[in-house]
């Protein structure tokens, strides 16, 4: 992916840059986007029921859809959280950071993150949307 053709981050002059997002992102190419992936496989098997777990599986499963398209994680513009419990989401930070920067690469993503009551799978922890720009 050359230059001209990768997502870039917008950032307001004197604004300070955000922490693990981007205020907004320019990007050209194909849209893609990702339904709600949570922290089960491509089985439907959950495997854990920690939050830092589930994440880093529902983020794997992002990475196997943007694969399957000709993408990888430097083609995400936009993603959303959605989480069952934003102090688990707190506490499992530093998992999850962990997870997000193995599996995705990189933090210039437009991102939400929302609490909600609960997810159709009742064992799900987290749901992530995700809009890609392939090239």
């Amino acid at each position: 992916m050359t230059d001209s053709t990768r997502p870039q981050a917008v950032l307001p002059q004197g604004w300070p840059r955000p922490k693990g997002y981007a205020n907004g992102v320019v990007a050209q190419g194909r849209m893609l986007f990702i339904a709600g992936m949570i922290g089960w496989d491509g089985d439907c098997v959950f495997h854990t029921d920690d939050f830092g777990g589930q994440a880093r599986q529902a983020l794997q499963n992002v990475a196997d859809v943007l694969k399957a398209a000709g993408g990888s994680g430097e083609n995400i513009v936009r993603m959303t959280w959605y989480v069952t419990d934003k102090r688990e989401y707190l506490a499992a930070a530093r998992a999850v950071g962990q997870a997000f920067r193995e599996i995705i690469g990189h933090y210039d993503i437009a991102m939400t993150a929302v609490e909600v009551k609960a997810l159709i799978e009742d064992r799900a922890k987290v749901e992530i949307e995700v809009t890609a720009m392939l090239p």
